[in-house]
């Protein structure tokens, strides 16, 4: 059994939401430099050059790539023979996501009352946090500061298995079209197959996180991503919904047993700021 001070955790969990909030990944970077150079559209050009522009200025100066710093999200691998020492595990990561956006002068998003008072908590806490417990004896963590414009166009389809790979790719364009320039194109597309409708949401947003250019190990989804990948550069939509090829960098697709009388889908959207950090303590 190892010990792990409740205090590294909190620390940890601090540089990683800065880290994310500051510094774009260099995957992003060359996928919209490639896109820039692949853009038709002048006005389309001029957008990615702009978006370059702001993530350089974000990382030399370490401020937020966006006024909109997301809601904090975790996935974490916690290695089963490690022990919490000196504190609680969870209210260790919502410490450390309150000194990342206290102190980092990021903008605090939480309200504790979805519906009436809407009262901002101040903290950007509590944490949404996503556990699987896995051998060994260290905590990864796969942190991704979610924000909302691209939330919103989230959409759930409860399919039927007839519907088929072609009802999943119809489904996934469509819910891009309609969503046109509000989750700030180019975006990232992630989705999520199988499970149960909730589970399917949480591997669809675990999907964005995977390396732009790096598809699914299954040849047949990995060849669904490139095609619905072109199908949607192909709507026109374009950087910041502005006109042109580039609508989006990425579609990855991630997949989960399910029941034989469904097949649930999940589309989560992630903008051009798709903003993530990993560490291991």
């Amino acid at each position: 059994m190892r010990e792990i001070e409740a205090g590294k955790v909190k620390d940890k969990v601090k540089q990683l939401f800065l880290k994310a909030n500051y510094h774009i990944g260099e995957d992003v970077l060359t996928a919209l430099k490639e896109a820039r150079e692949k853009e038709v559209s002048e006005t389309g050009r001029s957008v990615l050059d702009m978006l370059l522009k702001n993530y350089k200025i974000a990382s030399d100066e370490e401020i937020a790539i966006c006024q909109d710093t997301g809601l904090a999200v975790l996935y974490v691998e916690m290695g089963q023979e490690v022990h919490i020492a000196g504190g609680n595990f969870q209210e260790a990561v919502n410490e450390g996501v309150k000194e990342a956006y206290v102190e980092g002068y990021l903008r605090k998003s939480a309200v504790d009352d979805p519906v009436f008072a809407r009262k901002n908590t101040k903290a950007n806490t509590p944490a949404i946090i996503y556990a699987d417990i896995v051998p060994g004896d260290k905590i990864k963590f796969m942190v991704t500061p979610k924000g909302f414009g691209s939330e919103n166009m989230s959409a759930l389809a409860m399919m039927k298995p007839a519907d088929g790979p072609e009802g999943i790719k119809n489904f996934v364009v469509d819910t891009i079209r309609k969503a046109g320039p509000n989750p700030c194109p180019p975006t990232i597309v992630g989705v999520g197959i199988g499970g149960t409708a909730d589970k399917a949401f949480v591997i669809a947003k675990k999907a964005l996180l995977r390396r732009i250019g790096e598809h699914n190990q299954d040849e047949r989804y990995a060849r669904m991503e490139k095609e619905i990948l072109e199908r949607i550069n192909n709507l026109g939509i374009g950087p910041a919904g502005l006109g042109g090829r580039t609508t989006a960098l990425a579609v990855n697709i991630e997949y989960t047993p399910t029941h034989i009388a469904g097949m649930p889908v999940a589309v989560n959207v992630c903008c051009h700021a798709a903003r993530h950090a990993e560490g291991i303590l």
